[in-house]
């Protein structure tokens, strides 16, 4: 034993010389320093949120804001400064890469009035950046409907707040700010697998009808708007029972946008194949349908464009949730999913409204 311990031992020490001379007669670099050059350039600088302009509206007196910029250097950033009005509110000068800083925060305490947030960024050697964006809060005051039947009503101006019974509004992935709007400040747009879901409580009569602002982008080329619609247990993926609720939805015919109703009777279904709209224009529509007991028509811009039949009223059997500015996730069957168009000042009433009183609705401001 002793002596097979010696053998080992001597194979052992064998093997490292012969590393050690191996290492020996291949040649190994030295690390060399690369001199950075000089920093000439100003750093580059871009403020992502909010955009420039942005309009906020809350129930609260005070909310929560979040800031995003992305700041970087080609040598080095030494510090950022960002203000809310002249004061400081977040300060960096350790960073885990010194040319590039993409950073977010929430400003818990946004009050009412007009804000300018300002972001600073210095380099090593003394290049400064600034950008700068404006943003303004205002507190609602307590809604009270405006138009006869009026059940739900969301603004969008800065916010997902429906106002006429406060319902939650739940959003589904990252829809965003058109930073337009056709009445007040800033729209709903549409993104990629994102809506709101709102509760149905208080919409479902057998009446019903419904206004919006709507600038339709025509990528992709089917959506849904609005729908209201049961649970497809046997196709939980792929959702599109139609016995029950109404689906509002676009689909492409050649350069325009056909927007459709279908709407479930219980024992079958009622189509109504509305009217077209042009991408093409980048303009503003105004839509509207109502659904009595017998029929449906839709509008746009004001005029009826098609009429519908019911066999029997609207049935709400299984229906729970309404999805805005997606088919998702009850009317998914058939690819009408989110919808990247704009939407502003959505109206639901529990009742039939006349084209006077559609073109009523057009017509008003917001003031």
């Amino acid at each position: 034993m002793f002596k097979q311990n010696i053998v080992k031992k001597l194979s052992l020490l064998s093997l490292v010389l012969v590393i050690a001379a191996a290492c020996q007669q291949e040649e190994i670099d030295d690390i060399t320093r690369v001199d950075q050059g000089e920093d000439q350039a100003a750093p580059e600088l871009e403020i992502t949120s909010p955009a420039d302009g942005t309009s906020i509206e809350t129930e609260t007196e005070t909310t929560s804001l979040e800031i995003a910029f992305e700041a970087s250097d080609d040598i080095r950033i030494a510090e950022v400064t960002v203000t809310m009005d002249g004061e400081q509110i977040a300060y960096y000068d350790d960073f885990l890469d010194y040319r590039i800083l993409d950073e977010e925060f929430i400003y818990e305490n946004l009050t009412d009035g007009d804000h300018t947030i300002t972001v600073t960024v210095n380099d090593a050697v003394g290049n400064t950046t600034t950008e700068m964006v404006t943003v303004s809060k205002s507190t609602q005051v307590p809604y009270e409907p405006v138009f006869d039947g009026e059940v739900f009503y969301m603004t969008f101006n800065g916010n997902y707040n429906e106002l006429v019974d406060e319902k939650p509004i739940t959003v589904v992935g990252t829809p965003g700010y058109a930073g337009e709007a056709q009445i007040g400040s800033n729209a709903y747009e549409g993104n990629a697998d994102s809506y709101l879901t709102s509760p149905i409580d208080g919409l479902t009569s057998q009446t019903i009808s419904a206004t919006f602002w709507y600038k339709v982008n025509a990528t992709p080329d089917r959506a849904g708007i609005l729908v209201i619609g049961p649970e497809d247990t046997a196709n939980p993926e792929s959702q599109n029972l139609r016995t029950s609720g109404f689906r509002l939805f676009r689909e492409a015919s050649g350069s325009s946008q056909v927007i459709k109703l279908n709407i479930g009777i219980g024992s079958g279904e009622s189509w109504n194949d509305g009217g077209t709209i042009d991408p093409a224009a980048g303009e503003w529509v105004h839509i509207a349908f109502t659904i009595s007991e017998t029929e449906s028509k839709i509008y746009i811009d004001g005029n009826e464009v098609n009429t519908g039949t019911l066999s029997s009223p609207i049935s709400w059997d299984g229906t729970d949730i309404m999805s805005i500015m997606s088919g998702a996730p009850r009317f998914a069957g058939w690819n009408h999913l989110s919808d990247a168009s704009y939407m502003d000042d959505l109206r639901i009433y529990n009742k039939v409204l006349t084209s006077q009183e559609i073109n009523d609705v057009m017509q008003y401001t917001g003031e």
